[in-house]
């Protein structure tokens, strides 16, 4: 039997572990990314001895593999993909070829937003628990790269939809779908229902005892859910409801029940704010006590976390102005959570690259809140022709120094200058983590 031919598109972190992963596991493997690789990762495949080429895609090679995992990165829509797909060549993603080599409990988590927090906080409560925990996925180290070794019982992994359309086979143990609104719906033929299909991959292979924890008032949760009746053990989340089995807040608290462990903490006594977070917390305390978390170290874990950079993050005080980053942002309805949870005036800092955003579900909150807008990207037109009317102060930038300058100058003290951007960076910036890097940095400057 010939030995199986494994391509590699994409030489990210997930591209580089599914490569190790594939060689450690006895398969031909060969690498191959459009652009120039990152010299770490460059170095890491010459290290062990694995071919791979960067600035091209070699098709004729590409075209003989058996398989191929695909960076989530790459759309379908790339005529090397469809010319894949055309000839029956499997193409699936890390999570899917790293998931048949470990026995571990897998937890997925998914939603257009709050998957980040709500992936950090689940790892931080089964690690300070003392459970053997890996953090893969969207985020941390390649999910691949960690299944080598294997030495977890359980993985907590971030899910994104692109993810999600390269798996078919991977059963997850818990599952998370925190919410869905319209998103990235350019790589869905702008089709929301698409995107919806998408989000609940989540729960294709998931079986009775399964746990699958959701929102309830998402309504394209619940008539996707109507409609597909899966057989598994729900356990929904609320803001307005009470339900149990399930997770809900009441006068300030996180309750939740589940398998006869029951959570009841102020949301107070724990570092995240906001009704968006409440609903983080509350999910990833679920997924804590399906496991078996007890309920004295869910609430030493909740009191000690701290979440990402760039999510609602404190970037400095100037003048009695409070900067803060909420770069991560890159959706209207991230951007929603972030005006809801702040309670002084804000100057909001928005704009980068539309991904066909509707600015609709911001209009009570921008008309109460934002005494200021300021845009930072190549075209604000779209954001300046829908706030222009509602926003006395508007201001067109493409320089983030001059976008802090301008917030000091039309800030009082107890103003916010909130940097949530609605938008991807990638007009101005590398990624939403540069963007958020150089506001931080401008901030400090102005200290």
């Amino acid at each position: 039997m010939s030995v199986q031919q494994i391509v590699i598109l994409g030489g990210g972190e997930s591209g580089v572990g599914a490569a190790l992963l594939a060689q450690a596991k006895g398969f031909d493997v060969f690498l191959s990314d459009r652009g120039a690789l990152k010299v770490a990762y460059r170095d890491t495949l010459e290290a062990a001895g694995i071919p791979f080429e960067e600035g091209q895609h070699t098709e004729e090679r590409i075209l003989a593999a058996t398989e191929v995992v695909k960076s989530p990165g790459i759309p379908a829509t790339v005529p090397l993909v469809q010319k894949l797909r055309a000839q029956g060549t499997p193409i699936i993603s890390e999570i899917e070829f790293a998931a048949r080599y470990t026995n571990a409990k897998l937890i997925g988590i998914t939603g257009s937003n709050g998957k980040t927090t709500t992936t950090l906080l689940t790892y931080h409560l089964l690690k300070t628990a003392g459970l053997h925990v890996g953090l893969a996925g969207n985020i941390g180290d390649s999910f691949a790269a960690q299944v080598i070794t294997d030495s977890f019982d359980y993985y907590v992994l971030e899910l994104s939809s692109f993810q999600l359309d390269d798996m078919y086979q991977t059963h997850l143990n818990v599952m998370v779908l925190l919410n869905i609104t319209p998103d990235h719906l350019d790589r869905y033929n702008y089709s929301f229902q698409n995107y919806v299909d998408s989000k609940f991959r989540i729960l294709q292979n998931a079986q009775p005892q399964n746990d699958f924890i959701y929102f309830m008032e998402s309504q394209p949760i619940l008539d996707e859910l109507a409609k597909r009746q899966p057989d598994v053990r729900q356990l929904p989340i609320s803001l307005e409801a009470s339900p149990s089995p399930g997770g809900y807040m009441a006068d300030g608290r996180l309750i939740t029940q589940n398998k006869q462990h029951s959570v009841s903490i102020s949301q107070s006594d724990t570092p995240l704010r906001g009704p968006h977070n409440a609903l983080n917390m509350l999910a990833a305390i679920l997924v804590a006590q399906s496991v078996g978390v007890a309920t004295e170290a869910i609430e030493a874990g909740l009191k000690s976390f701290q979440n990402a950079a760039h999510r609602l993050e404190p970037a400095g005080t100037v003048n009695g102005i409070q900067f803060i980053n909420d770069s991560k942002a890159t959706n209207v309805d991230s951007v929603f959570y972030a005006l809801s949870s702040m309670d002084a005036p804000i100057i909001w800092v928005a704009g980068g690259q539309d991904k066909g955003n509707d600015y609709s579900q911001l209009d009570e909150l921008v008309h109460k809140k934002v005494k200021a807008l300021i845009c930072l990207g190549v075209d604000n037109h779209k954001l300046v022709d829908y706030f222009g009317g509602t926003v006395s102060s508007v201001y067109e930038t493409q320089d983030v120094s001059d976008a802090i300058a301008k917030g000091l100058e039309w800030g009082n003290p107890g103003d916010v200058v909130l940097l949530s951007p609605a938008c991807a960076s990638f007009d101005l910036f590398k990624n939403y983590e540069d963007r958020g890097n150089q506001f931080k940095a401008a901030v400090q400057k102005m200290m």
